[in-house]
């Protein structure tokens, strides 16, 4: 089950610092593959994930100078699928999470995950008694990556690729795909513990579920303040009032979703029906969108709810009494609603 993209559209252009970060670990997967011959000289790949990797117990025993391994461990991969689907799951959330928090708070957020995956992976080994064997992989951070994407983002639809006999496509609720993702790590934790003769499979999965939470907490924290507090340099700069750009870096005046400028709707008359054509983005399908009349105004209301919220009005003719809603049709990004006169 692999993920394509999402649905949800970013605001602020192209996610140049995810793209980077993405550059980054195929760099260092480049180098590690030179170095180890393709990973077949085993020495080479000790030595290498040793003196690079996450250490459970130099971490705890050798704090703080072994500080610095936390952050070449998130770049490291130790083979060709390993890195692959990290990069697939960064590449498909991690965009909108850089344009949600902006790239400096992003990057910091993406590395304290980091840090957070791995402190929960090497205190579980040192207390199992397996402190010496070293963690390496970006998908701590992206965990909390997730986690903080289920959060924000919980509308969202995920375009997905599911083998089973044959590939196709479907789109999964991510109120359900990474909630699934994340259970599916809970059970292999908890299968390695119960059968610890197995030898494991090689996975920190305790450093996914670290991430994801740290993830989380973060979604949650940042959703609950306030407005004045989230954006109080942008506020500072407007001179005290609430301003009309509310992305995390307000100096490059990046507007709300709910501020981005979308024509207004427009009224089709025929001999027996009106029409309303309007651009409604950020929407999955028609059912996220309600329409209503309001005879004392004669404006056909328009409210939508989906990765961006709507609320707009079309004015019809003076010549409509009563109209009703047919039915409400969506594709790509255009809604038409048709009332019967």
């Amino acid at each position: 089950m692999f993920p394509i993209h999402d649905d949800t559209e970013r605001v602020h252009g192209r996610p140049y610092l995810n793209y980077g970060m993405i550059a980054i670990n195929v760099i260092v997967f480049i180098w590690e593959a030179s170095a180890t011959n393709f990973f077949t000289d085993e020495h080479a790949v000790q030595d290498l994930f040793i003196t690079y990797g996450a250490v459970p117990e130099r971490l705890f025993n050798d704090f703080p100078s072994s500080a610095p391994t936390i952050l070449t461990s998130m770049f490291m991969h130790g083979g060709v699928a390993h890195i692959i689907g990290n990069m697939i799951f960064l590449f498909v959330f991690g965009d909108n999470i850089e344009d949600k928090f902006g790239r400096i708070k992003y990057i910091v957020l993406y590395l304290g995950w980091g840090a957070a995956a791995a402190l929960a992976h090497s205190a579980f080994a040192v207390s199992s008694g397996d402190p010496s064997t070293p963690a390496v992989g970006a998908s701590g951070a992206i965990s909390g990556v997730l986690g903080a994407y289920v959060v924000m983002f919980p509308r969202a639809k995920i375009f997905t690729i599911i083998a089973a006999f044959f590939l196709y496509t479907i789109r999964i609720p991510v109120l359900i795909y990474i909630p699934l993702w994340f259970a599916m790590q809970v059970v292999f934790a908890l299968y390695g513990q119960l059968t610890p003769t197995t030898g494991g499979s090689g996975v920190a999965y305790l450093a996914h579920i670290g991430g994801f939470v740290a993830g989380v907490v973060v979604g949650l924290a940042w959703r609950a303040l306030p407005d004045s507090i989230r954006y109080k340099d942008g506020i500072a700069s407007a001179g005290g009032a609430r301003p009309s750009f509310r992305g995390p870096m307000f100096r490059k005046s990046r507007p709300r979703i709910e501020d981005v400028a979308i024509a207004s709707p427009e009224v089709i008359e025929g001999p027996d029906y009106y029409e309303v054509i309007a651009e409604i983005r950020g929407v999955s399908d028609s059912s996220e969108i309600s329409a209503s009349y309001d005879s004392d105004s004669r404006q056909l209301r328009i409210v939508a709810h989906g990765t961006r919220n709507y609320e707009m009005a079309a004015k019809l003719p003076s010549n409509a009494v009563n109209p009703v809603v047919k039915y409400v049709h969506y594709l790509n990004g255009i809604a038409r609603i048709r009332l019967t006169k």
